[in-house]
């Protein structure tokens, strides 16, 4: 990482992204660094116990990151892919690795993976592809829930995962295995960010009318509710279906579609959703590359958290340094996934290229 802290701060890195009109918007983020926080290891081995070999479990990508404060310390939770399957994107198998940092800057990481496919209940949704693409909220008693992508190759799920300390975790299964007497196990569905709130300086899960709140999906974005954080039940429209809040937009960032990104914040004004918008590789935006992902918000009513209330047109934070434009998903991405409250600043992880994991900062307002 030394050429990392040799470039901390100069006056090169202070990128800005794009301006913030709307009062209601968490930033602007600037990025502090014009480097990856978080990059491969091929040196990192781990014991596989699906196959009962080592692996070298972060020897290709770094990407896609959770994040949350504990302490003094900013950890992150990133998806890592070994080398193993093939090579294209999702071939590998990803497993989360942890990592520390006491200035959001520079990390270390465990030298093993804290959460992975293994020989348990889970299995057949995680092996070989992995466990991918994670969200972390925190709950007022210290437990940490986790949603990721439950990946084997064929589909994909949604699974819940709770922990005490990020290292040790309990899997729950699909977000919606018991919603709706079983009508949504075969649906196929991914991203997820649970809504929530700024208490006493940290986010933590937020309640709104007596329930908790996720928002969910990639291509169409929609909602669920649960009362317990792991079993959740999708919204549904007049027809019965999950109901669709988000859509693509022809012509702009997100003419591609919408992903729920990081978890959600409460706000005076409304819920602030992150999400992720994938130019269209004809008729989006010209100004972002084809098929590249930029990262945007949304405000949503907390009266009636289905509302839009303000969608605007342009990203906050687009794929612009050479990081973020080059690696394994080569049309650029700015994905965010992890957004934390460290040192009174608002801090955005977020996955490059399907390869790295970059951060950027606001100093803005915290919301109370």
């Amino acid at each position: 990482m030394s050429m990392l802290r040799d470039c901390l701060f100069c006056a090169l890195l202070l990128v800005p992204a794009a301006s913030h009109a709307q009062g209601w918007t968490i930033g602007p983020f600037k990025r502090p660094v014009t480097a990856p926080v978080i990059k491969p290891d091929r040196a990192s081995t781990f014991r596989d116990p699906k196959t009962g070999q080592d692996v070298h479990w972060e020897a290709l990508h770094t990407f896609n990151p959770a994040a949350v404060v504990v302490g003094d310390k900013m950890m992150v939770l990133y998806r890592a892919e070994d080398e193993s399957g093939q090579a294209i994107i999702g071939g590998h198998t990803s497993r989360l690795g942890l990592a520390s940092s006491t200035d959001g800057i520079h990390f270390t990481k465990l030298p093993a993976p804290v959460f992975f496919p293994a020989n348990d209940d889970q299995a057949s949704r995680e092996w070989p592809g992995g466990v991918e693409d994670p969200r972390i909220v925190q709950t007022e008693d210290g437990t940490f829930v986790l949603t990721y992508t439950q990946w084997n190759q064929k589909s994909y799920t949604i699974g819940v995962a709770t922990s005490r300390d990020l290292q040790h975790w309990t899997k729950h299964g699909p977000a919606f295995a018991n919603a709706a007497e079983g009508k949504y196990k075969d649906l196929a569905y991914k991203s997820a960010g649970i809504l929530t709130q700024v208490k006493n300086g940290r986010l933590i899960a937020a309640k709104l009318h007596g329930m908790y709140w996720m928002y969910w999906g990639e291509i169409q974005v929609r909602l669920a509710t649960s009362t317990d954080l792991i079993h959740w039940s999708p919204v549904q429209d007049a027809s019965g279906q999950p109901k669709v809040l988000l859509e693509a937009r022809p012509g702009l960032f997100d003419s591609g579609f919408p992903e729920v990104g990081s978890p959600p914040v409460l706000g005076p004004q409304g819920i602030v959703l992150f999400y992720n918008g994938k130019n269209a590789v004809q008729g989006g935006d010209p100004a972002i590359g084809g098929g590249a992902y930029s990262a945007a918000q949304a405000l949503f009513s907390s009266d009636d958290p289905t509302m839009v209330l303000d969608r605007p047109e342009h990203p906050y934070l687009k794929p612009q340094l050479p990081f973020e434009k080059s690696g394994q998903y080569t049309a650029g991405t700015v994905f965010s996934e992890g957004l934390a409250l460290f040192q009174n600043k608002w801090w955005l992880y977020y996955g490059t290229a399907d390869s790295f994991v970059g951060v950027a900062v606001s100093d803005s307002k915290i919301l109370q």
